[in-house]
């Protein structure tokens, strides 16, 4: 029996295990590397072992330090999570040899399947339908679009979608260096691009007594950059053959490399011109998945309790539990997906999704760094049919209390209630079609006016009330979705007024208006110059706004704070660039973003080298045109 376990990992997932072993009377040791000293999963935790350094490469993927971490703290038992070093066999390997239990397969089934490509020939030979990998010096432009992918890892790191043939061997190079940063592996693949396609996968959970669970599908075709946003429980309109299909195929798989524990085998579903189905293995995940919630609540399991107690030598019941309703799981990420998925920094003030499954590494007060993935959360609703569970996460994350940096929270919702997401007929293309209609600033016309009299009345606190006399009008200047907005309001015997509005109650974090004889109440909270009204964030400008800084024409400014970890092959002052060039790769949040050439002409300043990190706005370079 496991009476102390750790960790290997951090934020969400760290919690989620953490959870389940309160449950279970498991004492718990978390890891922290510098950027997460204060962070939720090791204050959880009943101890903590810190790991020197914050970036994954010094600490979350050092296999040795986590190993004698797990030793100095008296665990018995290591448990890693997903990403880092959940895949890696080598890792497995030390936590055994170290006299630990491993919560997760053998080193042997992790390896068979933890290179993408060794595992689609075990699959082929299988009989299990898949795409074949292609040679990447032999591809040629009938063979596009094609997929660079990291053979190791996942998340959507080391993926790349090439559509001209020119661009091949930069974004191979990109993909590899983006999954040596992720996963120390910078192996990358080719194969065909499948468009259009649905992603569904098949929770498996197999103990090590010959008894493998398939517990049902789940749909992923929401993406953003190959990293999943919605998924949800069963995977909705599949027909029966195609669902068995799927069973099937990956009972085999994971029956082909004795696999036991929790594991996800992914596939791809799409119709041929006669409207047929067609399903192409893709890979398989040998740990828990991020969106393992939806499966949870439609099967009333704790996959995590499970694989404890597979790990502990404890076998399943014969067959799985019967499947119920529906789950719907959204992931909320501090991200701006109307600036190309910009990652966001900052402190998240307050996180609150009432009514549903919450699953976080952070608290209130938390600061998101630039170190680690941008999800805050997952926010997972169940209900006896998919309308009712995706309305009630819809309108649980239209209700929500999220104030810090900028988030998806709007796309969400709007992708929740999207006519195409409603009917289940989404694919992997959904944000390519439908992201400019998704992002586009709907803010609330009254939220300055609401955060200007909260405001006042919040100064008046410490001036003596509202003034008995009228006085001049009063203004306040406020930047709402990237425009300026300036209201007026007036102090009267009565209280407040506004024109066109009846101001009913103004306190400082309250407002009630009365617009058209509908009474609407706005919960104002700020925090510095930033305020939040509903769910209408709002920057307050000062009376006399300070000069802007003097930028040369053709400068480009650090989109995001990262670090810089590549420069373009013989980058130098002097350099002539083209139009849409790469020039820097800046990494923020384990993700890689390129810096382009806005136009054609020469570098004629350099500001910044290979390590470097960087605040939003720092000057990188700077182009002259032609």
């Amino acid at each position: 029996m496991i009476a102390s376990l750790l960790v290997a990992n951090r934020g969400e997932i760290a919690c989620r295990v953490f959870r389940t072993c309160h449950e279970l009377g498991i004492r718990t040791v978390a890891v922290y590397s510098d950027a997460d000293a204060d962070a939720l999963h090791a204050r959880v935790a009943d101890s903590a072992v810190r790991l020197p350094g914050s970036s994954p490469a010094e600490t979350y993927l050092r296999g040795e330090l986590i190993v004698k971490a797990a030793v100095a703290a008296g665990a018995d038992a290591v448990h890693p999570g997903y990403g880092f070093l959940s895949e890696n066999a080598d890792f497995a390997r030390a936590v055994l040899d170290a006299g630990l239990v491993w919560v997760g397969p053998s080193p042997e089934a992790i390896e068979a399947m933890a290179s993408k490509t060794r595992a689609k020939e075990l699959m082929a030979a299988a009989g299990v339908p898949l795409l074949a990998p292609l040679d990447p010096d032999a591809v040629t432009a009938k063979d596009l679009p094609v997929l660079v992918k990291a053979s190791a890892g996942g998340g959507g790191r080391g993926m790349r979608v090439v559509r001209e043939l020119v661009h091949l061997k930069d974004e191979l190079a990109a993909a590899s260096a983006e999954a040596q940063s992720a996963f120390g592996d910078g192996t990358v693949f080719v194969e065909p691009y499948v468009e259009h396609a649905r992603h569904v996968e098949v929770q498996i959970v197999a103990d090590g007594h010959g008894t493998v669970w398939a517990l049902g599908t789940r749909d992923c075709s929401l993406q953003r950059r190959h990293q999943k946003v919605i998924e949800e429980a069963p995977a909705p309109g599949l027909g029966p053959e195609t669902e068995q299909r799927l069973l099937s195929a990956a009972t085999a798989a994971a029956r082909t490399i004795s696999y036991t524990g929790a594991g996800t085998v992914e596939f791809l579903v799409s119709a041929d011109r006669a409207g047929e189905e067609r399903v192409h293995f893709l890979e398989m995940n040998t740990r828990l998945q991020v969106e393992h919630p939806v499966t949870e609540a439609v099967f009333g399991t704790d996959l995590v309790a499970l694989q404890l107690r597979v790990a502990e030598g404890g076998t399943l019941d014969g067959d799985p539990p019967a499947p119920s309703g529906h789950a719907v799981e959204a992931r909320l990420y501090a991200e701006d997906p109307a600036q190309d998925w910009a990652p966001q920094t900052g402190t998240l003030h307050r996180l609150s999704v009432p009514g549903v499954r919450l699953d976080t590494g952070y608290g209130d007060g938390d600061t998101i760094g630039v170190h680690y993935d941008a999800m805050l959360a997952k926010a997972v609703a169940h209900a006896p049919t998919r309308a009712e569970a995706i309305r009630r996460l819809a309108g649980a994350l239209e209700r929500a209390t999220v104030h810090g940096p900028v988030t998806n929270r709007d796309l969400l919702v709007r992708s929740l209630r999207h006519e195409e997401f409603t009917a289940a007929r989404m694919n992997t293309a959904f944000y390519a079609h439908h992201l400019a209609d998704l992002t586009e600033a709907t803010p609330d016309p009254y939220a300055p006016l609401a955060a200007a009299l909260a405001d006042a009345h919040g100064r008046s606190r410490f001036g003596g009330g509202w003034r008995n006399l009228p006085s001049q009008p009063q203004s306040r200047r406020y930047l709402v979705a990237g425009e300026e907005h300036e209201v007026h309001y007036r102090h009267t015997r009565q209280g407040p007024a506004a024109d066109g509005v009846h101001v009913v109650q103004a306190d400082a974090d309250l407002v009630v208006l009365d617009i058209a004889g509908v009474r609407r109440k706005f919960a104002v909270a700020r925090y510095g110059d930033r305020v939040h009204v509903n769910d209408t964030a709002l920057t307050a400008l000062p009376r006399f706004p300070a000069p802007e800084p003097d930028h040369a024409p053709g400068s480009l400014l650090a989109p995001m704070p990262g670090t810089v970890v590549r420069l373009a092959e013989d980058l130098a002052e002097g350099t002539p660039v083209r139009s849409g060039q790469p020039l820097i790769w800046l990494e923020a949040m384990k993700m890689e973003h390129k810096i382009t050439s806005p136009t054609a002409g020469t570098l004629t300043a350099l500001r910044v080298s290979t390590g470097q990190q960087v605040e939003v706005g720092t000057l990188l370079a700077v182009v002259e045109p032609l």
